[in-house]
This record gives C-alpha cells, sequence and structure tokens, in this order.
C-alpha cells in the first residue's frame, strides 16, 4: 500500500504508518494551537467504534497570553469552568514533518451543538458567512514577519530579555544569506512543504533577523490554518538550529514585524476579482471602494482584534517604520493603512495594519466585517493618498495604545453590529487583563531615562 500524502482522512495517515501520535488542536483568542496529544494506536481502535470527539476547559478562550482567564463572563470563575466539546475533522488530518511521528486535526468548538460564539474560528466564519449574503466569497493571502534571534528562552532571560538576532544589518531582499540563516529557511521551507503547505516566498526583512514569509492565496480559513502551522513550524525549526523565532508586533525598539493581508473578492461561480476597475483611471470597481471605504472606517475602532496586547502598539508608534499609523488608502503606497495591488482581474487590497502578534482569524473578521459593512451602506472612500500619508493630519489617526483601542472598540455602535455585544464584551474583558498585567511592570527603557535625569 502506498504511503498516504501530508493531508487526508485520519484513518488513511495512521493506516500508512509513522503516526505515533495525533495532536488534536483549537485556536484560542491569543492566536494560538491549543489542544491534546493522543495515542494514534488507542485512537484508531476508538475510530473503529464510530465518531470520535473530546473535550477541553472552556476558559481556553477566554484568556489572556499568560493563560490567566477573564475575571468575569461567561469563561471566568463565575462559569465555573465547564467543559466545551469539540468537533474533530477527522477527514482534514495532517502530517507535520517538524513533529516526527506526529499527525494534526483540527477541531471545532461547540455550544448546543454549533460552533461556538467565542471561537475565533466561528467569528471568521460568521463574517465570511455574511459576504456570502451578497454572493460573494473572500480569498486571502498572507504576508507574516517574524524575528529569528539566538537562543532559546533561558538565554533571553539571561540577557535582560534583550536577545541577539541571528542577522546584523538590513539585509532586505538579500540573497547572500548567513549560514544559520540559509539552513533555517531551507529546512523551514522544506517541511512546510511535506505537510501540504508550500510557500510562495521567503526572504529577509529590513530589521535583524528579520523574517518574510508569503503564503499563495487561497480560502480564509485554510490561510488562517496556514498562519498557525507556519508559527509552529517556523519554532520548532528554529530551535533546532539554536534559535528562537519571535512573533511579536515589535520584538526590539525600532523593529516591527506585520502580518499583512492581502484581500479579493470572488464571485460565488469564480472567476476574476471583483475589485478589479472597468477600465479608465479608476484604481478600483465601485465594489472596491465600497470595501476600502468600510475599512477606513472600521478598522480605527477594532484595534483588539488585529492588534491585542500591548507591544503591538509599538509597532505603530513611528513615522515612516513601514507599519501605518493613520486610515489611509492609496495605490502601491506602502505608507497607507490599505495598500491597492495586483494588476487587472488580480486587483486585491493589502490591508496593513495588523502585526506579527495577531489572531489571523480575528484580524481577518474585523477585515471582513469592515468590507461587508461598506458594501452594504454603500459607503465612499476619502480620495486616495497621493505621496507620505503619515503627513496627512487630516485624516483619522490609527488607535494610539491598546487602553484607548478597548474604549473604542466597547463603545462604537458599528463595532456592536457587526461581532455582537457578547463578544464586544469579552475581548474588552481580555483586553484589559492584558492592561492589568503591564500596569505595574518597570522596563528598562525607564530605568535608563531616570536613573539619571529623574
Amino acid at each position: 500500500m502506498n504511503a498516504p500524502g501530508p493531508e487526508g482522512s485520519l484513518v488513511d495517515l495512521i493506516d500508512g504508518g509513522g503516526v505515533e501520535a495525533v495532536m488534536v488542536a483549537v485556536v484560542d483568542v491569543q492566536g494560538r494551537m491549543k489542544g491534546k496529544l493522543f495515542d494514534a494506536a488507542a485512537l484508531r481502535a476508538r475510530l473503529e467504534r464510530g465518531p470520535v470527539s473530546s473535550e477541553v476547559c472552556g476558559y481556553l478562550l477566554g484568556t489572556d497570553l499568560g493563560m490567566t482567564p477573564a475575571g468575569r463572563g461567561r469563561w471566568s470563575w463565575e462559569s465555573g469552568f465547564g467543559d466545551i466539546e469539540l468537533d474533530w475533522h477527522v477527514e482534514r488530518a495532517r502530517r507535520l514533518p517538524w513533529l516526527p511521528g506526529t499527525a494534526l486535526v483540527w477541531a471545532t468548538p461547540l455550544r448546543d451543538g454549533r460552533p461556538h460564539p467565542l471561537s475565533p474560528a466561528g467569528v471568521l466564519a460568521r463574517q465570511a458567512a455574511g459576504l456570502g449574503g451578497t454572493g460573494l466569497v473572500p480569498m486571502v493571502g498572507l504576508e507574516c514577519e517574524f524575528v529569528l534571534v539566538e537562543g532559546g528562552e533561558r538565554d533571553a532571560e539571561r540577557s535582560g530579555w534583550r536577545p541577539r538576532p541571528a542577522t546584523l544589518g538590513n539585509l532586505d531582499y538579500a540573497l547572500d544569506l548567513p549560514g544559520n540563516v540559509t539552513a533555517f529557511l531551507r529546512e523551514l521551507r522544506r517541511v512546510l512543504a511535506e505537510a501540504g503547505l508550500p510557500v510562495e516566498a521567503l526572504k529577509l526583512e529590513g530589521a535583524p533577523g528579520q523574517v518574510e514569509v508569503t503564503f499563495p492565496f487561497g480560502p480564509v480559513e485554510r490561510a488562517c490554518e496556514q498562519h498557525l502551522l507556519l508559527k509552529t513550524a517556523a519554532k520548532a525549526v528554529a530551535e533546532r538550529h539554536g534559535m528562537s523565532a519571535l512573533f511579536m508586533a515589535a520584538p526590539a525598539t525600532g523593529t516591527g514585524s506585520g502580518l499583512h493581508l492581502h484581500l479579493s473578492l470572488h464571485r460565488l461561480d469564480g472567476g476574476a476579482s471583483v475589485f478589479a476597475p472597468d477600465g479608465g483611471e479608476e484604481l478600483l470597481s465601485g465594489t472596491g471602494r465600497q470595501a476600502v471605504a468600510g475599512l477606513l472606517d472600521v478598522l480605527p475602532v477594532t484595534g483588539p482584534l488585529w492588534a491585542p496586547t500591548v507591544n503591538s502598539y509599538r509597532r505603530l508608534a513611528r513615522d515612516h517604520g513601514f507599519a501605518p499609523r493613520r486610515a489611509t488608502w492609496g495605490w502601491d503606497n506602502r505608507s497607507c493603512a490599505v495598500r491597492v495591488v495586483g494588476h487587472g482581474s488580480g486587483r486585491r487590497l493589502e490591508v496593513r495594519v495588523p502585526g506579527a502578534d495577531a489572531n489571523p482569524y480575528l484580524a481577518l473578521s474585523a477585515a471582513l466585517a469592515g468590507i461587508r459593512h461598506g458594501i452594504a451602506g454603500d459607503l465612499v472612500p476619502p480620495a486616495p493618498a497621493r505621496g507620505d500619508s503619515y503627513q496627512d493630519a487630516k485624516t483619522r489617526r490609527l488607535p494610539r495604545d491598546l487602553a484607548s483601542a478597548v474604549r473604542e472598540f466597547e463603545t462604537d455602535r458599528t463595532v456592536a453590529e457587526l461581532f455582537g455585544v457578547q463578544l464586544v464584551e469579552h475581548l474588552a474583558a481580555l483586553a484589559r487583563l492584558e492592561l492589568d498585567h503591564h500596569a505595574p511592570l518597570v522596563n528598562p527603557a525607564e530605568i535608563a531615562r531616570g536613573f539619571s535625569q529623574a
């Protein structure tokens, strides 16, 4: 019998040999894979008896980065932390070559037999379904940046949490790479391809140790799964090469790592992007202009969805840092929040606001909600930016910090209509946990500034 490919039925993968353990995973609010590891042989016997499922503590849908649960709400101590059921997608199992002998099965958290309303995957599915009501389906390609640093977590701790980047200087687009990075990129590309996740491109970026990975266009759910698997693969491969991969928005002062969303809409029967202009000098079709208007309206008030941590806003703090500060749009303009790119039938929007720490499900949910809002309201965007939009003081400023982002998020009527009050309250509570964690901490920059000046 021929060995099965990297993706397929869990039964076929186990029977094909080489699978010793099965990872059953969900995505938490912080954009991480969480779940349980099952023995493959015991699980195969269970599969003989019929469909399988499992449960996890419900707090997985309601914690901050440190796994601290929300103080109030459905997944807090008020709830008793009951279990939630997981619906396994056993027909979509996948081998993980960076974890030899391991297969992955995604699972959907359920409540009353339906996708859980606080599950990030469920949030995205509802936003995509809302666009489906207009006869349109979104397609997306994710472009992610992360930073390679020397050593592991203990090494970073010993350095006072100032890890050394794996490369020095600006090596953007460089092809003569250091040997350690060349070996890392070669193995990362290989294991992703073996997992059925071939990348479109890999390159070094402008900051020391910074890597950019681009995946091909595809359905939104697949794009999110690709990104989560990239994170786990990059971390595992980096460790084997004596390094760590940091998916932070601002892993060092002056460094910003993004998660850019390349989006287009297509009719249900396929075909070209509906953002493509009919001709003339227009940048976008009428639908495309409505989508841009909606994004510019919604992105400034959905910060916790695409910039969930205190660190997220360090990336947005500098002018000319290749991260937007204002809600602007323009043709092939990297100073804008929404950059129009692509040619002819491939016209698309690049949403540049999320950082590397964003949960792709929630960041894409914010973008799709904005697009849906613009189309439903027949909104009209302002004139596109021409030149340096960092200097356009008349346009709306993106949130300066997490505290102000939370205030706008939980009081905006449009956000409540697009996402529902329950989800808004839930995510706002988790954002406040992040704020509470950082509030009493003194960082080295404060000490350096105050040591001789205060």
